[in-house]
């Protein structure tokens, strides 16, 4: 599975929280070619913060796959870039790569990855994952304006205005 093909499968589960009025945020953790995990923010839905689209994959993919050797690393793909607490979730899980649609300013965690430096390489869970950004940007961005149009008024909106308002174009 390609990139591409797996941020499309991102943007798919973003655009079933988008119709359940959740933020559109979706994410798909992959092995080989096999969705192994996948979810959208449940913020609205379970009134809780820590319930964001690519921890929930993250975890149905730990659910799932266990401690059993895995034939091939696992690779996330999440519509808007990871924050923070997603990219510690996706280090101790042993994620290699990770896709994203759109930069999230104000909290994205690819420049923390960028610059991580491990205590010890043969420890996974201390080795941040690569992380590639701008893949099928302007379906996200669009994704964001689309909820926009019909969320009330919230701090959440204004948020998520900010990231449909966000250049056609990632800046280098």
């Amino acid at each position: 599975m390609t990139p591409h093909e797996m941020i499309g499968s991102a943007v798919e589960v973003a655009e079933e929280g988008l119709l359940r009025g959740e933020l559109p945020i979706g994410a798909v953790v992959v092995m080989g070619e096999d969705i192994v995990g996948r979810a959208f923010t449940q913020e609205k839905a379970q009134q809780r913060r820590l319930v964001h689209a690519d921890l929930l994959a993250m975890a149905q993919a730990d659910e799932s796959l266990g401690w059993r050797p895995r034939p091939q690393p696992l690779r996330l793909a999440v519509n808007l870039e990871p924050c923070l607490m997603c990219l510690g979730a996706a280090m101790t899980l042993g994620v290699a790569e990770v896709y994203f649609g759109l930069e999230s300013p104000a909290d994205g965690a690819a420049s923390v990855a960028a610059g991580w430096t491990p205590v010890s390489a043969d420890i996974p869970s201390y080795v941040a994952p690569l992380m590639v950004g701008g893949i099928r940007r302007s379906d996200v961005r669009n994704q964001f304006s689309r909820y926009c149009e019909t969320a009330p008024d919230s701090g959440l909106r204004r948020w998520a205005r900010t990231l449909a308002q966000l250049p056609a174009v990632a800046p280098s």
